[in-house]
C-alpha cells in the first residue's frame, strides 16, 4: 500500500511555517522529542520512544564459530524490521531501499566504530565465539527512524547480560543464571545518531524531523557521535549541496545533544538495576501508568462500610411515603386496558388501513341505497325475492332480481354471484353485448370535437 501523498496546501503550509520558525508539535528550530525507555522483564529487551515513533530493541547471543580472517572476535549482527504495523507504506517480506540504508547506518555506526569489545567475546580461540544479534522491530511510525532505532540498540547492548561460561581443556560448560550471575558486554562508549533535516536546498535547519516534515524535506545529515565528541559516521542524503559552515554548526549541535541522551540512557539503566536488586517490580506492564485507561489494575482505595445501616435508615425515614390511591384501570378497546395516569393508549384507535376500509363500507351502503331507491327493492327483504349482485371493475355495482335483471357491464364474460339465504353463492357466466352497444355511440361525439378542434 503507497501511502497517502501530501496535498499542496498541507506542503505550503509546512514550508511557511518553517520559514517562520514554527513546528507543529510546537517545538523549536533544535528542540528533541520526549524520549521514553522503558525495559522487559528479560535482559537485553527495551522499547524506546522518539515521539510517537517506538522501537523495540532484543538482544540475543549464541555460541559460534568465529570468522576465518578474525579467530579471536566475536560477531556482532544488527537487523532492523520494518513492518506494516508501524504504517501501511512498508511492505513485509520485501527489502525496500530504506530498510537497506537504516541497516547499513546501523552497522557503521555501532559495529564500525568499535563501541563493543568484539575480543572479549571470544571463548576459544579458533573455535567458539559469542555471536551477539541485535533486533530492532520499528512499532510506530512518526519520523526519524535511525535516531530511535540507534538509542534502542545501544540501550539494548548496555542492559543485555550473557550466561557466564568456564574452559576446562576442550570441554566449555555454560552456566545458567541461577548457577552463576550473567556478565555484562564490554562497551567502551556509546555512539548515537542525531539527524538533521535541511529545506530550501540547505536555507533553513531542523532537528528531529517527524514524519510530515521528512516529506517536504529537501536532505538529510546523519552524524553519529559519543559524549567524547568523537564523530562515529556522518552521512548525507537528497543530493544537496552544504557548505563547511553548515557541517560544523551541526557538529556541535549533536555534540549538545548527544550527552543529554547519554545521560538519559545512563540514569535509566541505573534505575532499572537498582530496581531489580531490591526485589521491586519490573518489566513493560510496570511502565504504563495507573492512572490510564489502558492500565492493567487500578490501586484500591478504602471505603468506610461501619454506618452504611444508619445512613440507609435515614434516607428511608426522610423519604416521602408511597401513595396509597391506586388508580382504576381505563378501558379503551376489549382486551385492552391502562393503569394510572399516563399517555393515552393508542392501541384503541384505528390505523388509516383501517379507516379506509370502513369509508369504503360507507360508500357500499351509500350505492346500495341508491340502487334500493331506484328499483324499489328493499335489500332486507332477502326471504322474499333473489338478489344477485355483479362487481365490474369500473362500471360500479350490479343487482338482479328475480323479476327483471339490470346488467351494466362492458366486458364480454363476466363472474356473477347469486346471493340466496339457505344455498351456497353460484357463479354464472353471462355473455354481455347490450352495454358494448350502448357505450359505443357515446365515444363519437368525443371523436368528433377532437376533429373540429384539430380543424380549427
Amino acid at each position: 500500500m503507497k501511502e497517502t501523498p501530501l496535498s499542496n496546501c498541507e506542503r505550503r503550509f509546512l514550508l511557511r511555517a518553517i520559514e517562520e520558525k514554527k513546528r507543529l508539535d510546537g517545538r523549536q528550530t533544535y528542540d528533541y522529542r520526549n524520549i521514553r525507555i522503558s525495559f522487559g522483564t528479560d535482559y537485553g529487551c527495551c522499547i524506546v520512544e522518539l515521539g510517537k515513533t517506538r522501537v523495540l530493541g532484543q538482544v540475543s547471543c549464541e555460541l559460534v564459530s568465529p570468522k576465518l580472517n578474525r579467530a579471536t572476535e566475536g560477531i556482532l549482527f544488527f537487523n532492523l524490521e520494518l513492518s506494516q504495523m508501524a504504517a501501511p507504506a512498508f511492505e513485509p517480506g520485501r527489502q525496500s531501499d530504506l530498510l537497506v540504508k537504516l541497516n547499513r547506518l546501523l552497522e557503521r555506526c555501532l559495529r564500525n566504530s568499535k563501541c563493543i569489545d568484539t575480543e572479549s567475546l571470544c571463548v576459544v580461540a579458533g573455535e567458539k565465539v559469542w555471536q551477539i544479534r541485535v533486533d530492532l522491530h520499528l512499532l510506530n511510525h512518526d519520523g526519524n527512524i535511525i535516531d530511535a532505532a540507534s538509542i534502542a540498540a545501544i540501550v539494548a547492548l548496555c542492559h543485555f547480560r550473557r550466561p557466564d561460561v568456564s574452559v576446562q581443556g576442550d570441554e566449555v560448560t555454560l552456566y545458567t543464571p541461577e548457577e552463576r550471575d550473567p556478565v555484562p558486554l564490554s562497551i567502551h562508549h556509546m555512539p548515537i545518531c542525531v539527524s538533521f533535516a535541511f529545506f530550501q536546498q540547505g536555507t533553513y535547519l531542523l532537528v528531529d524531523p517527524n514524519e510530515r516534515e521528512e516529506r517536504v524535506m529537501d536532505g538529510l545529515l546523519v552524524i553519529a557521535m559519543n559524549k567524547h565528541r568523537e564523530i562515529c559516521t556522518i552521512q548525507s542524503s537528497g543530493g544537496i549541496m552544504l557548505l563547511k559552515d553548515q557541517v560544523l554548526r551541526c557538529s556541535k549541535i549533536a555534540g549538545v545533544k548527544v550527552a543529554e541522551i547519554t545521560e538519559l540512557i545512563l540514569k535509566a539503566l541505573e534505575n532499572d538495576q537498582k530496581v531489580r536488586k531490591e526485589g521491586g517490580k519490573f518489566g513493560f506492564a510496570e511502565s504504563i501508568a495507573n492512572q490510564r485507561i489502558t492500565a492493567f489494575k487500578m490501586e484500591k482505595a478504602p471505603i468506610d462500610t461501619s454506618d452504611v445501616e444508619e445512613k440507609a435508615e435515614e434516607i428511608i425515614a426522610e423519604a416521602e411515603p408511597p401513595s396509597e390511591v391506586v388508580s382504576t384501570p381505563v378501558l379503551w378497546t376489549p382486551g385492552t386496558a391502562q393503569i394510572g395516569e399516563g399517555v393515552e393508549n393508542s392501541w384503541g384507535d384505528l390505523e388509516e388501513s383501517e379507516k379506509e376500509d370502513d369509508e369504503g363500507g360507507g360508500d357500499e351502503a351509500i350505492i346500495l341505497d341508491s340502487i334500493k331507491m331506484d328499483t324499489g327493492v328493499e335489500v332486507s327483504d332477502i326471504g322474499s325475492q333473489e338478489m344477485v349482485f355483479h362487481h365490474v371493475g369500473q362500471a360500479g355495482l350490479k343487482l338482479l332480481t328475480s323479476d327483471a335483471p339490470i346488467i351494466l357491464s362492458d366486458s364480454e364474460e363476466e363472474e356473477m354471484i347469486i346471493l340466496e339465504p339457505d344455498k351456497n353463492p353460484k357463479k354464472i357466466r353471462t355473455q354481455t353485448t347490450s352495454a358494448k352497444q350502448e357505450k359505443a355511440p357515446s365515444k363519437k361525439p368525443v371523436k368528433r370535437r377532437k376533429k373540429k378542434r384539430a380543424a380549427n
